[in-house]
């Protein structure tokens, strides 16, 4: 099953998100057959990130949770809020 991550920063985590993008990113590379898609939320001005959304197949939600616990930008403190939905991709990627 497909889980959709919707992760947004804390106010002013700017820095920390960029100290901590190397590890995320490698965290991410490690799941890399099982993403459906994945990047960052941004403001509108298409460059200022504000979180992350991510699509991820997993076994179970519990293994969902568990990959978001250690996940680096989780276990640095970058985000206010974190929300984990199960998805059912309908549409093939256009882009």
């Amino acid at each position: 099953m497909i889980y959709v991550f919707h992760l947004l920063d804390k106010p002013d985590a700017a820095a920390l998100r960029q100290r901590v993008r190397p590890k995320h990113k490698a965290y991410l590379a490690a799941v890399a057959d099982r993403i459906a898609f994945a990047g960052p939320l941004t403001h509108d001005d298409g460059v200022t990130m504000i979180g992350s959304l991510l699509a991820i197949d997993f076994d179970s939600r519990d293994a969902a949770y568990a990959w978001l616990a250690g996940e680096p930008f989780t276990r640095a403190g970058l985000y206010a809020s974190t929300e984990i939905h199960a998805f059912v991709n309908l549409w093939p990627q256009r882009a």
